[in-house]
């Protein structure tokens, strides 16, 4: 086997553009935490997915916990998850010393199920222990089914929590990904579509709550000459030499978006049409993804092969590959937790984890990278 230059399953990708806005931190000494590119990300990405403001945080995991903070999730209370995700959607629901409750897929989006979350639903309401809130994840770059899922909220009046940190720049019926929930949340992780080395935002149209996450967010120091404390507060607010990065990757997302799908659609056109027990992620009607990662499912009976397998001998090339995201309920620290299935015994997270494998989908590999994976991977699964 030949090796070459690792390619990455996604890696950072600059544009160039970021570079002036980190100048212009250092030039006006701008270099702690918040300043006035703190400010205009904020604004900036407000602005582009129509929220009516956000606010800048050290991570994805950050902003849903201060989303559960601000909806009073407390020991003792419930919340509802997607089950196939990754754990810092659900790490926050414990910080707050309260207990999660998985919820499957469905195959057509492979996000969370509606007739799943509306039987867990009726079961705790049932035993009058509502949860709290739901935390739904749009997986992959894409959005879930809102229009199902918040009929469902909406009937027992829970808040939803939109997990769009694999999602920005996605749409569903016309709306961007993380605006549909009462809080939207994004990561700019170094593998996400646009990155801040590492940072995460919290949008909603309450402004109110969004001021409480600032305050909070900062320690939560009262307003006083001294310094003084009445709440519990963290220090979760992303600093302005970062934002600056975000700045300047938020100015190419769309460009990115198109090189993603772009990405998508040659894996596709070079593997489902040629190989029998190939298929990929479904792309469902109700919107755009901006399919961050190309994800495939492999039948692997047919192709006689395993995912451990594939992740292995693609290694060996010095190409990252990985699983599907292993679902929550089967993970070992949530083991004592209730999952509820899509459909009677159909587990789709479970067959989606079994079956699925993530390609390299870094915006800055060349398509002479792309055509190595494919050509190897034909290799492998014929």
């Amino acid at each position: 086997m030949t090796e070459h230059k690792r390619i990455y399953l996604a890696s950072p990708h600059m544009s160039g553009l970021e570079q002036q806005y980190v100048n212009d931190a250092f030039i006006t000494n701008w270099v702690a935490p918040l300043g006035p590119n703190v400010d205009a990300f904020e604004k900036e990405v407000a602005e582009y997915v129509g929220s009516a403001g956000a606010v800048a945080l050290s991570s994805g995991t950050a902003a849903i916990h201060l989303a559960l903070v601000l909806l009073n999730v407390q020991a003792g209370d419930t919340v509802f998850c997607s089950s196939l995700t990754f754990v810092a959607s659900v790490n926050p629901i414990l910080y707050q010393k309260a207990t999660p409750v998985f919820i499957d897929s469905e195959p057509d989006s492979w996000n969370m199920s509606p007739c799943a979350l509306g039987r867990a639903m009726k079961a705790y309401a049932d035993k009058g222990k509502k949860p709290k809130a739901v935390i739904v994840v749009n997986l992959y770059g894409q959005s879930a089914d809102y229009d199902s899922l918040k009929k469902i909220c909406d009937e027992y009046e829970v808040p939803i929590i939109e997990d769009a940190a694999e999602s920005l720049g996605a749409t569903y019926k016309g709306r961007m990904s993380g605006t549909i929930g009462k809080f939207g949340v994004y990561s700019f992780n170094g593998n996400k579509i646009i990155t801040t080395s590492g940072g995460g935002m919290l949008v909603s149209d309450d402004f109110d709550s969004l001021n409480k996450a600032r305050f909070l967010a900062t320690q939560a120091r009262d307003k006083a000459v001294y310094y003084q404390h009445s709440h519990i507060g963290y220090n979760y607010r992303l600093s302005n030499v970062l934002a600056g990065i975000g700045r300047g990757q938020l100015r190419v997302l769309d460009e990115r978006i198109e090189q993603k799908r772009s990405i998508y659609y040659r894996y596709n056109r070079a593997l489902s049409h040629t190989i029998a027990g190939v298929s990929f992620m479904p792309e469902a009607t109700y919107g755009k993804s901006t399919r961050w990662l190309t994800t495939l499912l492999i039948d692997l009976q047919l192709l006689k092969t395993s995912i451990p397998y594939i992740i292995n001998y693609l290694d060996c090339l010095n190409i990252e590959s990985r699983n599907v995201w292993k679902p929550m309920h089967l993970q070992p620290m949530f083991k004592e937790c209730e999952f509820f299935v899509h459909e009677g015994s159909q587990d789709v997270s479970q067959f989606l984890y079994n079956t699925g494998l993530c390609l390299p989908s870094g915006t800055n590999m060349s398509e002479d990278e792309q055509e190595q994976v494919i050509r190897h991977l034909r290799e492998i699964l014929s």
